[in-house]
């Protein structure tokens, strides 16, 4: 069939048209994205930073200092202070709080630190095997066990001290043992007191003679 002068005449027109309105559609788009003519782009509004859910700032007194530093809510204690505070003197051992390589004193009670999300101690007071000597003087604990050679490998030392100087200040503070004769009146730290107080944390080593030993001159001041 033939078209008409006039249907070819309504056929250009609209082929016109939308070869414009594409051109029109295509220069707006280049302007929207900075197009060949370097027109900027429009800005938009950048929504302000936030933390992802399982992130949280906290704040620790580590060895009398104040740390500040984001955490994962996950975070173990022990974690904490050797990755984010790189304090490496806690060990970490068998990861389950079965051996007390990674004992710490948080508001100077001893603690498994393995055992423990550091969010849930957030401004409170951590002392390490590091924050234990003061001023270049070492702790009564870490001088008498060099004195009686309390570790052989070292690597339960950092712990076995910690909790050694949270034990005798709950024995200061008349907190009895399950050997303690009386609820009362637990009387001296005895070898059996030190052994059953210290019995958390394990040396692989078996330097518990010498380790009872250190522990009993600094109870009697003798360190």
């Amino acid at each position: 069939m033939n078209d008409s002068p006039d249907d070819d005449a309504a056929w250009s027109v609209t082929r016109r048209g939308v070869l414009r309105a594409a051109t029109v559609l295509a220069a707006g788009t280049a302007a929207l994205k900075g197009g060949a003519q370097g027109t900027p782009p429009v800005a938009m509004p950048v929504p302000p930073a936030e933390l992802p859910p399982q992130m949280l700032r906290m704040q620790l007194q580590v060895n009398g200092q104040r740390q500040e530093f984001l955490v994962d809510t996950r975070t173990t204690l022990l974690d904490a202070l050797r990755e984010n505070l790189q304090l490496g003197g806690s060990k970490k051992g068998c990861d389950h709080g079965q051996c007390g390589a990674c004992t710490v004193l948080v508001d100077g009670r001893r603690i498994n630190a393995c055992l423990t999300l550091a969010v849930m101690h957030d401004g409170q007071a951590v002392t390490t095997i590091e924050g234990l000597e003061r001023a270049g003087q070492l702790h009564p604990l870490q001088a008498a066990f060099i004195k009686h050679d309390g570790f052989q490998c070292g690597y339960c030392t950092p712990g076995q001290i910690c909790s050694a100087a949270g034990m005798l200040a709950e024995a200061k503070a008349g907190m009895p043992s399950h050997v303690s004769a009386s609820l009362q009146q637990p009387g001296p730290l005895t070898g059996e007191e030190i052994r059953e107080r210290m019995s958390g944390n394990i040396c692989r080593c078996s330097c518990y003679p010498n380790i009872v030993s250190a522990i009993q001159d600094v109870a009697r001041g003798a360190a």
